[in-house]
């Protein structure tokens, strides 16, 4: 039987770049990077270890999803157990914040965007 998900493929537009992005400034850990065939396999993961991203080149002509400017481009959800003070701490390490918290009717939520524009959402725990 299916018990969870493990794995979400996250595309960019620049490995090294991202990885800067997730690492460096969201404080994510490198798990894996390695070269495969004509290919590089990169995954990090945030502290909980609870899911590996794989930060996989956008294939060209791949456009980031088109959506309205309210909602993120990306349909994964990062989860926090304080919004504003990490809202402060990644706006502080360089983290451009599209939409600041705020409280809506499902929780408090925020969305930031990464190196390569695209938005994600973040939600409080």
């Amino acid at each position: 039987m299916i018990r969870g998900v493990r794995k979400i493929v996250l595309p960019v537009d620049d490995q090294d770049r991202a990885k800067g992005f997730w690492v460096d400034l969201v404080g994510f850990t490198v798990v894996q990077d390695e070269t495969y065939g004509g290919g590089r396999w990169l995954e990090v993961t945030p502290p909980d270890g609870s899911v590996l991203l794989v930060l996989d080149p956008r294939g060209p002509g791949d456009p980031r999803r088109n959506v309205d400017d309210r909602l993120p481009h990306s349909d994964v959800f990062f989860t926090c157990e304080d919004i504003l003070q990490t809202h402060r701490e990644l706006t502080e390490r360089g983290v451009r914040f599209h939409t600041p918290p705020t409280e809506m009717p499902f929780g408090w939520w925020a969305m930031f965007e990464d190196a390569d524009g695209t938005r994600h959402a973040l939600q409080q725990d």
